[in-house]
């Protein structure tokens, strides 16, 4: 699709007519592996199928669980009114994670030891993935994580400590550092600074940028750094620290409510007249989008985990409907990267034939999908999902209620994904 916009009503009618003359068949997230239709169903599969998720549910980061809840829900609803998988009906059950890693973990134990979960999937905060992801070999479930970024939940838990329940389908923390650099470094700005989120994400994130950029434009410098803890709804400090060491450019990775809350003061204080680029990797998040609406400054540059107007495939234009009909809203990334954990993991019991942990691991490692977000590739060493997701500019479409991005710039998945052994990027 490259920069060019597509607007709400062609999705809208490319979406009814591609469902409605069945071009699409009921399913959009499937496998491309060619053994597939080779695989026979090995035994009787456990009735129901149980996934037990995790999201953020309450709070100021509450948005994020709700927009989950859809895409997981679309997927279910869908599996069940096809007939299940292999026969056997689907049941969800959400859980607040509350973004603490010791509730996260307590949630696990309770799905697994208490309601009967076959899979685990969800989580949003890389903490709480680190923590469930360390208890998954002694609860020996298949967990497909589908929004905690940091980089040490595959290169760490799985790779060196080999534990191989834990996948993740969602682009982790290389989107946020190190593909921001790639497209930074086009850039004129040269003083860089950071009002960076205070634990794991924000700081791996800020280093992976500063890191690539580094290589890339050795005139840049890194000049300030502000770091804000949780809840924080007051950056007054932050704002003033950064830019007192006059700043080009500002890297930030506040999400959800705080990035809503952070430029809206960085407005107030006028930081937009005097710099020349802002960057917030999760600044295209749908609860962003909507919660800063007509005050969302043009100059930003933003990327999310799955962008709802790319790829220009069937399949996302389809969900994009879908999903629209059924919520009378356009996905969150997180509504797409559920929603097709869901399906991955449809897939992997039918090709298994079992929802037994070690067979689900074998299905899906080196599992492609075609999913709405694009082919999905998940890598054996590490079980991270592969595939790419643009970064843009804010501008504001008057086909949406919400800005839109333009100048999308999409590099090679191949690029930035660190690959094992891991090396620097």
């Amino acid at each position: 699709m490259g920069s060019k916009e597509v607007g709400r009503r062609d999705f809208l009618k490319y979406g009814i007519s591609l469902v409605g003359t069945g071009v699409l068949g009921s399913q959009l997230v499937y496998p491309l592996d060619p053994v597939y239709a080779q695989t026979e169903k090995k035994g009787k599969i456990k009735d129901p199928i149980r996934i037990g998720a995790q999201a953020t549910l309450s709070g100021p980061f509450g948005g994020y669980g709700q927009f989950m809840k859809m895409g997981a829900q679309l997927a279910v609803d869908e599996i069940n009114s096809s007939g299940g998988i292999l026969g056997s009906k689907v049941e969800i059950e959400f859980r607040d994670e509350e973004l603490k890693p010791d509730v996260a973990a307590k949630n696990a134990r309770y799905f697994v030891d208490d309601w009967g979960a076959d899979f685990l999937t969800g989580l949003d905060a890389s903490s709480s993935a680190l923590g469930v992801g360390a208890i998954m070999g002694e609860l020996d479930r298949v967990l497909i994580v589908t929004h905690g970024a940091t980089e040490k939940l595959t290169e760490n838990l799985v790779y060196k400590q080999g534990i191989k329940q834990i996948f993740r389908i969602s682009v982790p923390v290389y989107q946020d550092g190190i593909a921001a650099a790639i497209v930074a470094k086009d850039f004129p700005a040269k003083r860089w600074v950071t009002i960076g989120a205070d634990y794991e994400y924000g700081h791996t994130a800020w280093n992976f940028f500063k890191a690539t950029l580094k290589k890339l434009r050795p005139d840049v410098e890194f000049v300030e750094e502000a770091w804000a803890k949780f809840l924080t709804s007051d950056f007054g400090a932050h704002i003033t620290k950064v830019m007192a060491a006059n700043p080009d450019g500002i890297y930030s990775t506040q999400w959800a409510g705080e990035a809503v809350t952070l430029i809206k003061q960085a407005k107030l204080f006028g930081v937009f007249d005097k710099i020349q680029t802002w960057m917030t990797p999760m600044g295209a998040a749908m609860d962003v989008l909507e919660g800063l609406g007509k005050e969302y400054p043009e100059k930003a540059w933003v990327t999310c985990r799955y962008w709802f107007q790319y790829p220009d495939t069937p399949e996302n234009k389809a969900f994009v409907d879908r999903f629209y009909k059924r919520w009378n809203k356009y996905p969150h990334y997180v509504s797409e990267t559920t929603y097709s954990a869901i399906y991955a993991i449809k897939a992997a019991v039918e090709k298994a034939g079992t929802v037994s942990t070690p067979e689900i691991i074998k299905a899906l490692e080196g599992m492609t999908l075609m999913t709405p977000a694009g082919k999905r590739y998940i890598r054996p060493e590490d079980h991270q999902a592969v595939y790419q997701v643009p970064w843009g500019r804010i501008t504001h479409n008057p086909e949406y209620p919400f800005p839109t991005l333009t100048d999308l710039k999409v590099i090679p998945a191949e690029e930035y994904f660190r690959k094992p052994p891991f090396v620097e990027a």
